[in-house]
């Protein structure tokens, strides 16, 4: 499970995280904490970073006459946020992301707004070709500081099982 320790020396330890394929269950939920207090700053950074030039991301003055009166989060951030918050959880242990799906903006985010999100866990399968690994299928939600739903989205991964991680090998 995250955030577990496991003896790698005399007295010597090491935190490791993630869930392998075997520790998933369908219908299980993980809240992925600590929640993220999105800043103006945060905002700008990412829009001119992924050179977004929509003005209801970084121009006030623009954004104080549109419905909601002042500037509104770019939704590729909030996306983005939810897929970090939920790596411990449920894909540090993947071989690789399979896809993403169903990607619903339902409420805008603005600066100050506190973003959580949780995962649950929707399907599992053996892989077809690599029998070291499984498909995990979640739903991630994410919600702000007053429980309304933000967005939501589907996301598969290839998961390594048990006994097969490189991480154990590694001496890092």
């Amino acid at each position: 499970m995250a955030g577990q320790v496991k003896q790698v020396g005399a007295h010597t330890y090491r935190e490791t995280f993630g869930r392998y394929f075997e520790d998933f269950q369908v219908g299980d939920i993980y809240q992925h904490r600590p929640g993220r207090t999105i800043t103006q700053y945060d905002n700008i950074q990412f829009t001119l970073m992924t050179m977004n030039t929509h003005p209801m991301h970084f121009d006030e003055e623009y954004a104080k006459h549109s419905e909601f009166g002042r500037c509104i989060i770019c939704s590729p951030l909030t996306v983005a946020l939810m897929v970090g918050m939920s790596v411990t959880d449920v894909s540090q242990k993947a071989v690789a992301n399979l896809g993403w799906d169903q990607i619903k903006l339902l409420h805008p985010l603005f600066a100050g707004d506190t973003l959580y999100a949780e995962s649950e866990v929707l399907d599992k399968r053996d892989s077809k070709s690599r029998p070291n690994c499984g498909l995990v299928s979640v739903k991630t939600i994410g919600l702000n500081q007053d429980k309304v739903k933000v967005c939501e989205f589907g996301r598969t991964m290839l998961i390594m099982k048990r006994g097969h991680e490189t991480e154990e090998k590694a001496n890092y």
